[in-house]
């Protein structure tokens, strides 16, 4: 059953003699985690867990002290399972989480209910706390610049050979678990050939393909392509294996046998997927387009975003497009369906502004991968008075004269405050590498690292204001 709230007991007044108290910034974020919205959010989504959670069952972890331990997650950078740790570990931090006296939940519970909530909840949470930043004046939404940045998947560099040893290695995993869940008769039927792991062969081309690798010549580029067709040869047996048990698993229908047909059709379509990718890169020497590679079995929404940067050419992940309003405060995001498509989200970036602060900025800022004639005019029609998009390429004369402007060059600099902004969230918040799983979970961890660091900004901004009062008194 779902359980909103611990009994409150103030630990520091049981320990007077420590003098314990809660740093400013702090202090502020426990008030603005007080807010009922906020709270609302979070448990709309957790009593959906089970379909009579909200009435029947033991009690679970509060409401409240999920949200705040997730706050305190991202926003010391924590794993889960130091997040379990340190909580525990610091009366603050418990008086802070609302923990109190009780024990802290286990690392795994926190991450099975962290998965409950939704990204589009997570994505509500940062909407209610750019609601409080403009309520408590952090924000008055009257400047705004947009970038780009990657969120790489937690995957390592992508080979083709990589991938098809990662599928013979969960197809193998895959049939070690079926011939458990069958029963014996069904599984002398088949056979052992029908459960025979093909790891240590695979293992042993992958190793020889990489010696090959670092040769060069005819010779060396033949017995590589003939190391791979014996790669693509085991994929393919592997895959001709899981064929045959998942047809004895479809005559049983208890609920393993179903869990474990589901992973058979998801794996096997990527790893057939693989095998045609190989075959057209490697043996075929076909040049196959970036969207249709597939660069993982685990994270298959990853792409191939290329940023021409130094020592990185390359990063394999997800294209966050990020909007920043005056006060430091990330206004929206969205993760692009395709990499390189912000030029097109502009337009939506600047409905979003109108709709949360009732009006189009008096600045919009972005680089020259925003330009294009339609979005400078769907701005100034909008309603937005000073737009800074420059324009790449050769400029005319009159076009030069117009990025002159002191107004524009001014715009400009502000614009590079966001290179700045994207370092902190990398470096601070998480957002250089997902590592929750999938589509959703990339989306849910963008969100989260967002809606700590607009927290922490507000209350950085009213920390700030109480010192300049208090010097002023």
């Amino acid at each position: 059953m779902i359980v909103d709230r611990y009994d409150p007991i103030n630990l520091f007044e049981m320990l007077p003699k420590l003098n314990l108290e809660f740093e400013p910034e702090l202090r502020v974020l426990d008030e603005l985690l007080e807010d009922d919205e906020l709270f609302e959010l979070v448990r709309a989504d957790l009593v959906k867990r089970y379909p009579n959670s909200a009435k029947l069952g033991r009690h679970s972890t509060p409401v409240e002290v999920i949200l705040r331990m997730l706050v305190v997650k991202r926003l010391y950078g924590f794993s889960y399972e130091q997040t379990e740790h340190f909580v525990s570990d610091s009366i603050v931090l418990r008086q802070f989480c609302r923990l109190y006296l009780e024990r802290a939940p286990d690392d795994t519970t926190l991450i099975r209910w962290a998965n409950v909530i939704g990204a589009q909840t997570v994505a509500a949470l940062n909407d209610r706390a750019v609601e409080l930043a403009r309520s408590l004046k952090v924000t008055r939404g009257r400047k705004m610049r947009v970038d780009a940045t990657v969120v790489e998947t937690n995957v390592h560099h992508p080979t083709d050979s990589a991938l098809l040893g990662d599928g013979v290695r969960v197809l193998s995993r895959l049939l070690r678990r079926a011939k458990k869940a069958l029963p014996a008769e069904v599984v002398g039927l088949l056979g052992k050939e029908a459960f025979r792991t093909r790891n240590r062969s695979v293992r042993r081309v992958a190793q020889r393909l990489h010696r090959i690798a670092r040769r060069k010549g005819e010779k060396a580029r033949k017995e590589l392509k003939e190391a791979y067709q014996k790669l693509i040869t085991l994929t393919q047996a592997s895959c001709a294996q899981a064929g045959q048990v998942v047809e004895a698993l479809w005559d049983h229908d208890d609920g393993e046998a179903w869990r474990l047909l589901e992973h058979f059709e998801h794996f096997m379509a990527l790893v057939e997927q693989g095998i045609i990718q190989a075959t057209r890169r490697v043996l075929h020497d076909e040049q196959v387009p970036a969207a249709k590679k597939i660069l993982s079995l685990f994270e298959e929404h990853t792409q191939i975003i290329t940023r021409h940067k130094a020592g990185k050419p390359r990063e394999f992940g997800r294209e966050v497009l990020i909007d920043e309003v005056d006060g430091g405060i990330i206004s929206r995001y969205e993760i692009l369906a395709q990499s390189g498509s912000e030029r097109s989200r502009l337009p939506e970036s600047l409905r979003a502004h109108q709709e949360r602060f009732g009006r189009a900025p008096f600045l919009l800022a972005g680089d020259r991968g925003l330009y294009s004639t339609e979005n400078e005019k769907t701005a100034q029609q909008a309603g937005v008075k000073r737009v800074v998009l420059p324009k790449s390429g050769r400029l005319s004369r009159e076009r030069e004269s117009h990025e002159k402007q002191r107004w524009f060059r001014r715009g400009f600099r502000f614009r590079a405050g966001i290179e700045g902004r994207i370092s902190v969230l990398r470096r601070g918040f998480g957002l250089d590498r997902c590592l929750d799983h999938g589509e959703e979970g990339m989306e849910r961890w963008v969100g989260w690292g967002i809606v700590a660091h607009n927290l922490r900004q507000i209350a950085r901004r009213q920390v700030g204001r109480q010192d300049c009062s208090s010097c002023s008194a």
